[in-house]
């Protein structure tokens, strides 16, 4: 059996996904920013439910950003931590794949809420079962985002809910429809680092590095 362990901390919720061979428990807490205080007590608990530890697991994946800088460096940090200490290898994946993975549509521009009017921002479109990446993860203003071909797309994610007039007019005639309220989830994760996992290509865990896709982090007082 394979097990894979995920773990995701990218938005204000704490999100811990156990994967095993296509069976998946998951819990996602609205911590805020307290992830650092509750992420391992949420993940022991999940283990302990299903009765596993942690040198019976394949690998651990993790949402590599982009999102919150902090959390993103959280999920990170306790992926290399867990994984040196049980000698397991790591995946790292897209926050922003992760919203196209449980949107359940086939074409989905993702973005979330960056924060300084800005969005990050991405689209995948799904094509014989593989996600194809159509547009890469970019950090935008929500007017600037960049222009996609076709119709029939789905938007997901948080810089729906803070920019989505601003994003439907950019994409007129192009989303039939959004789920502002969608977030990057562990499970989705799991599901898109398995493939990686089963064909040997998980990573050694001091290689785990997460994704910013922003240098500057806060504006100062004059720019406010």
């Amino acid at each position: 059996m394979m097990r894979i362990l995920s773990l995701e901390t990218s938005t204000e919720y704490c999100s811990i996904a156990l994967w095993q061979d296509g069976d998946i428990i998951d819990r996602c807490e609205h911590v805020g920013q307290r992830h650092s205080e509750l992420i391992m007590e949420i993940m022991s608990d999940l283990l302990e439910e299903a009765g596993v530890t942690l040198v019976q697991l394949n690998g651990i994946a993790y949402g590599a950003g982009p999102g919150s800088f902090t959390g993103v460096r959280i999920a990170c940090g306790i992926t290399q931590g867990l994984a040196l200490g049980a000698n397991l290898p790591v995946v790292g994946v897209c926050t922003l794949q992760a919203l196209a993975q449980a949107a359940g549509f086939d074409k989905v521009i993702a973005a979330l809420d960056a924060r300084m009017g800005e969005i990050y921002h991405a689209a995948y479109e799904k094509r014989s079962g593989v996600w194809v990446m159509v547009c890469e993860p970019n950090l935008c203003m929500p007017h600037q985002a960049p222009r996609i071909s076709g119709n029939g797309w789905f938007g997901a994610g948080s810089g729906f809910a803070m920019h989505g007039e601003v994003l439907e007019h950019r994409y007129a005639g192009q989303i039939i429809a959004s789920n502002p309220q969608a977030i990057p989830q562990a499970g989705a994760i799991a599901e898109l680092a398995v493939p990686f996992f089963a064909a040997g290509q998980g990573m050694d865990a001091s290689h785990a590095t997460p994704v910013y896709l922003r240098d500057k982090v806060a504006l100062k007082t004059s720019e406010r």
